[in-house]
């Protein structure tokens, strides 16, 4: 607005931007003190960045400690990155102590978010891995293709009728209590999943044995009808048993079994069903008997093979989207 052609009253002026006319007297005031150049801020506030402890250089090397390195790395007494991690690594470098509160906000600010990580066996072998990423797999995978195979991916568990329960809501310092048998008992779980949606299971009591996993390969290869079955396992003592290699020898036209890299179970998509069976049974009432628990066990599977979805989503992940 521009104020020419007569004297503007305060009143006016105040009416005219949408201010009280206090308001006015105060710019007044200020302009008589501070010249008029002085009222042509138009922004309110701090500057970005004004007030921060940090400044933008050390913002910008802590930002990068925390997305390469980890605590122990850098000799501190944290096993993940979390806000009093990050403090005590500003007190250490920076000696600068901020309080955990803001120091949350600074996470927010550079785009760190809280996540549950992903568990590795201190025994794994970076570079196995990597090689069956990058070039086992892939052969698999393609070998698969050229014969018309199906492959699927296998795994092994036990469920029980003391699951761990989840969170439930009660009122606020009513804690629920859920009830469960004194005596313990439960079965085991050998699975197998596609990424195409399929599911295949076997559940017995006890631990996996050579007969069990020639019989759950028997039901796997019966249905195919022909087709070719590529099975991926981990490396448990009783999948390289002599029986199961003779076995397998025997039927080589039918089905073949490779192998994950030793200690790296999150490549196997079947573990995400195993995660999904044992946390869909935490929700159920704790089973009385074996053949309840038998019941609930299979109810669960069998839910899971008709929502083909949820079984592609085992291939979603980071570390199991490769076989996807």
């Amino acid at each position: 607005m521009i104020l020419t052609g007569k004297k503007w009253h305060d009143r006016e002026v105040a009416m005219a931007v949408g201010v009280n006319q206090r308001t006015v007297r105060q710019w007044k005031q200020h302009q008589r003190e501070h010249g008029t150049k002085s009222l042509l801020r138009d922004e309110r506030g701090r500057v970005v960045g004004e007030g921060r402890t940090l400044t933008a250089a050390q913002e910008k090397a802590v930002r990068a400690l925390i997305a390469n390195k980890m605590p122990d790395q850098l000799q501190l007494p944290f096993a993940l990155w979390t806000r009093k991690a990050v403090a005590q690594l500003l007190e250490t470098r920076y000696g600068l102590k901020l309080p955990v509160r803001t120091m949350g906000e600074y996470l927010k600010r550079w785009g760190f978010t809280p996540q549950k990580p992903i568990k590795k066996a201190y025994e794994q072998n970076p570079k196995k891995v990597r090689r069956w990423l990058k070039e086992e797999y892939p052969a698999i995978a393609t070998q698969a293709k050229a014969e018309g195979a199906e492959i699927y991916w296998g795994d092994q568990t036990g469920v029980n009728n003391q699951p761990n329960a989840p969170r439930g809501y009660a009122p606020c310092g009513q804690t629920p209590t859920v009830s469960q048998r004194s005596k313990r008992f439960g079965f085991s779980v050998m699975s197998a999943v596609t990424n195409r949606g399929s599911a295949r299971w076997m559940v017995y009591k006890g631990a996996l044995n050579a007969s069990l996993l020639i019989r759950f390969m028997e039901r796997l290869v019966r249905p195919m009808k022909g087709r070719k079955v590529y099975l991926i396992l981990d490396n448990l003592r009783v999948h390289h048993s002599a029986p199961v290699k003779t076995w397998l020898a025997a039927h080589r036209q039918a089905i073949a079994v490779h192998h994950l890299p030793s200690y790296s179970p999150e490549l196997n998509p079947d573990e995400r069903l195993n995660r999904s069976l044992k946390s869909k049974l935490g929700q159920l009432p704790a089973a009385r008997n074996e053949r309840a628990l038998h019941r609930q066990t299979l109810g669960q599977l069998r839910s899971c093979h008709r929502q083909p979805e949820l079984i592609r989503s085992f291939f979603t992940a980071n570390v199991t989207r490769y076989a996807a």
